[in-house]
């Protein structure tokens, strides 16, 4: 059994330093996040976690900073399904670091019942696309001071069944719950490569990371007879530590052996679904989103 899942899961390993180095990982609280938030701050970078509940946040840096020597880890507000506390946060980066070198957007709302978000947008669209759309829009000054920079976006193997549906983004005329996370995370392939043509000039590299199975409270919202047949193959459901290894391949790799814009999956590069490479809807998923949000980048 071992040795199947080792060719589903292969093992990677980096020694690269991160010393004078500044992250963000939004969701940094739990799971993937909280993995990456750790393996980032035992190369030496300062690691910012990004957490709609500072409780759990604080105590996960706690646990870091006991675990790693030296880590340096701190806690900070942010509900993706606010743009007021976007806002907020963004302007406490600036008011509180000199530099960003990464950006993980990590955070992500999966397969839950019918919710909007406080400002009315369906809230896996919401969330997991119009969230980090903002919070990269309002950072971005940050991330092109500090450049070369990087922004990693989680997204899933699970947009090979999404499509964008334009017409009905708030999900009001027909929601379904996987549909609805497939749509945000083709959204989020979509988002990375058109922010890659806009911010490769600036020194911003972008990339999309699709982490694999992992064994996270991801599925809790998920059918429960669903949850025993994934149980059942256990074997190729990935720790948290395995789900974030492609994260931190792309935040450690030397720019030259990467592809801006691109998706990447068992830290190497992968291919989208044809969806994801729509380059007309990514544009349009842009202007749209810039619309809904009431923003213009420069």
């Amino acid at each position: 059994m071992q040795a199947i899942r080792s060719l589903v899961i292969p093992i990677w390993s980096s020694d690269t330093r991160l010393d004078g180095k500044t992250a963000i990982v939004t969701g940094g609280n739990s799971g993937i996040g909280k993995e990456t938030a750790r393996d980032l701050a035992g190369r030496g970078a300062r690691v910012i976690l990004a957490c709609r509940d500072t409780t759990k946040g604080e105590q996960v840096a706690c646990d870091i900073m006991k675990e790693v020597k030296g880590a340096k880890v701190v806690t900070k507000q942010l509900d993706l399904a606010d743009t007021k506390s976007i806002c907020q946060f963004a302007e406490n980066i600036y008011n509180t670091e000199k530099t960003l070198h990464y950006l993980i957007n990590n955070a992500a709302v999966a397969m839950c019942p019918y919710a909007r978000t406080v400002d009315g947008y369906e809230m896996q669209f919401g969330v997991n696309h119009l969230g980090h759309f903002f919070l990269t829009f309002l950072l971005l000054d940050l991330l092109k001071h500090s450049a070369p920079s990087r922004v990693i976006n989680l997204a899933s193997s699970a947009h090979v069944f999404g499509k964008i549906q334009f017409d009905d983004l708030k999900g009001e005329k027909k929601y379904h719950p996987v549909r609805a996370y497939a749509q945000s995370k083709l959204a989020n392939i979509l988002f990375t490569r058109e922010l890659a043509k806009r911010t490769e000039v600036l020194g911003v590299m972008a990339y999309s990371v699709d982490p694999g199975l992992v064994n996270t409270d991801i599925f809790r919202h998920v059918w429960r007879p669903l949850v025993d047949i994934i149980k059942t193959f256990g074997f190729v459901v990935r720790t948290p530590a395995e789900g974030a290894y492609t994260t931190i391949y792309c935040t450690v790799t030397p720019e030259n052996q990467l592809i801006t814009g691109g998706y990447y999956s068992n830290c190497s590069r992968a291919e989208s679904s044809k969806a994801g490479q729509d380059d007309g809807t990514a544009l349009k998923l842009w202007a749209v989103s810039c619309h809904l949000l009431g923003i213009r980048w420069r």
